[in-house]
């Protein structure tokens, strides 16, 4: 079923009664927090509306796909929410893990991708997830995944910094050592080897977090869905205006294969939904609706293009 979706309830989230099963905890928060991005991005782009396509997997599950496109701001905004499951993992998912391989399975989440039209604002991506893995003969195996980070074209040093201290203040209550690990995790992670870069300025990422049990990890995930927007938003609103012209925008289609590139060669979520037989439009979606690929290309020695490899390394921006 398609449909178009016009308004979104913003109110704040709270976890149900401690009571209710865990998954279905997650299910709620996940599904209203969908609700609640989709809502915000519409109020910062003015025009722009989401489209909900809503989908069933033969084997099990299904999810709500979300799509802004061609907007006064964004180009393409993708947020899904999926509940997925099987009677056996894929070998992505049990790779880190071989004592569950076989298991049957149940997947949730909410993965987004922001495709702003303005090469001075930067795409993002988040994603928050949950995973469960059983057996008759075995308890339960659960784990949280996520994280949110952030690839400039024409980055701005306090940007970056109001987005990692973003991220530093929401991993704090969860121990004072959460927010170097989990940027380091990130910058480990979205580095593209055979391009000697990261794909951005990183954010957060982490995955089979189990540690400290389900209600520290499931406190840990809200937080990051819940204040990723605190961290993309303020950016939005103070690069929108920006003026551009065929320079910037040739330079952010450029980069923008570097996304390209990532997605379809590490990325594990990727991988993951076409390994579980996923819905491939909605596992695509983070690609940007228009990109360009120029051999050997290298920005000219000194401008605002060749700015951007000071930014694709690891450091410490707080």
């Amino acid at each position: 079923m398609v449909g178009l979706i016009t308004s979104f309830g913003m109110s704040e989230t709270h976890s149900t009664a401690r009571s209710t099963a865990p998954i279905e905890r997650v299910r709620t928060f996940l599904r209203s927090l969908q609700d609640r991005i989709c809502g915000r991005l519409e109020a910062a782009d003015g025009p722009g509306r989401f489209v909900e396509d809503a989908w069933q997997r033969a084997e099990g599950g299904g999810g709500r796909s979300r799509v802004l496109k061609r907007g006064a701001v964004f180009e393409q905004a993708g947020v899904n929410f999926s509940e997925v499951s099987g009677a056996k993992l894929p070998p992505s998912a049990s790779a880190q893990r071989p004592a569950i391989a076989g298991r049957a399975w149940t997947a949730l989440g909410v993965s987004l991708v922001v495709h702003p039209e303005n090469p001075y604002v930067p795409t993002t991506h988040m994603n928050v997830r949950y995973f469960e893995a059983r057996a008759d003969d075995a308890p339960t195996v659960w784990w949280f995944g996520g994280g949110f980070d952030l690839t400039p074209y024409y980055p701005f040093d306090e940007d970056v910094v109001h987005w990692h201290t973003v991220a530093r203040d929401l991993s704090t209550p969860f121990g004072n050592d959460v927010y170097a690990r989990y940027k380091r995790w990130c910058d480990e992670y979205f580095f593209l080897r055979h391009r000697g870069e990261t794909r951005g300025v990183g954010g957060l990422f982490y995955d089979d977090l189990e540690e400290g049990g389900f209600e520290r990890c499931f406190a840990l995930t809200e937080a990051v869905g819940n204040g990723f927007l605190d961290a993309y938003l303020p950016i939005v609103e103070k690069r929108k205006a920006t003026a551009w012209g065929e320079r910037e925008r040739e330079f952010q289609l450029y980069r923008r294969g570097r996304y390209v590139e990532f997605n379809l060669v590490y990325d594990r979520g990727t991988l993951f939904g076409l390994q579980s037989g996923g819905r491939t439009e909605s596992i695509l979606m983070s690609l940007p609706p228009r990109v360009r690929f120029e051999y050997a290309y290298s920005p000219e020695p000194g401008s605002r293009e060749a700015r951007l490899s000071e930014y694709l390394q690891p450091r410490d921006w707080i």
